[in-house]
């Protein structure tokens, strides 16, 4: 039996990179797939995709730094689905400028989306869960969260908000297990994906190269199914007694930190 089978799923950022890797994994598993990201022409055509091959998912546009979006999302989701059953919250940005140069416009703007963007999902979805009596959120952190130096790519802002992903996720843990809902985090190191590719590094070897000596296992690189397998096992029933977790997924980078 699929493992997501009869879940509603709300993605976020799901138009490339992770988030489209776990909305493939979770309609091959199962789940009606709920698509959202703010790209959406492309986001439209990756749920065409999904749709082809068998699985059933809706693409709905995001803004995740806005609560009338998230009104919007909710409300298609309950008036398609009726329900929600699992919160994906993949969707971020990365502004490589440190304390020193960074503007206020970098700052609001990463902060905004990383952890603002968090903060309204949770907000929106968990009334929802209430009533459902139980769910699955699992919010996407970083090794940056954890530690510094490359594993936060000199982003000042990304650190700090991805550091805030990490205890909100823990925060929420705690206050909603009494309604059975569960709250986890997955923390990424180096993963080759479209963004990546966009800054002109070629594949996932050639992306491991700059990480031989942090992260232990080769090609020293990730790819995005590798992250969208640990937003499966959280969003599963496979992870019914597991809550305030940090899931890190780096290759073995922090344990030689």
């Amino acid at each position: 039996m699929p493992r997501l089978e009869g879940k509603v799923a709300i993605i976020t950022g799901a138009a490339s990179g992770m988030g489209l890797a776990g909305a493939n994994l979770f309609a091959k598993e199962g789940a009606k797939v709920v698509a959202t990201d703010i790209v959406t022409d492309t986001l439209e055509e990756k749920v065409n995709e999904i749709n082809s091959n068998g699985g059933e998912a809706i693409a709905i546009r995001l803004d995740v730094s806005q609560p009338d979006s998230w009104k919007d999302v909710i409300e298609k989701t309950i008036e398609t689905y009726g329900k929600i059953d699992i919160l994906v919250n993949n969707a971020g940005i990365h502004i490589a400028k440190g304390i020193l140069e960074a503007e206020m416009d970098d700052w609001n703007k990463v902060m905004a989306i990383n952890s603002t963007g968090v903060w309204l999902g949770m907000q929106a979805v968990i009334p929802h869960m209430q009533k459902n009596r139980g769910g699955s959120i699992v919010n996407t952190s970083s090794i940056a969260a954890i530690l510094g130096g490359m594993g936060d790519g000199h982003g000042a802002a990304y650190s700090a908000s991805k550091g805030a992903v990490r205890a909100l996720t823990k925060h929420a843990a705690q206050w909603f297990g009494k309604d059975n809902i569960r709250v986890n985090s997955v923390h990424p190191g180096a993963i080759y994906t479209g963004m990546v590719a966009s800054a002109g590094i070629k594949s996932q070897e050639e992306m491991g190269t700059h990480y031989e000596g942090r992260s232990a296992l080769a090609p020293y690189a990730g790819e995005a199914f590798d992250i969208a397998n640990a937003y499966l096992y959280l969003a599963s029933d496979e992870s019914k007694y597991v809550t305030g977790l940090e899931l890190v997924v780096d290759g073995g980078w922090i344990s030689r930190s």
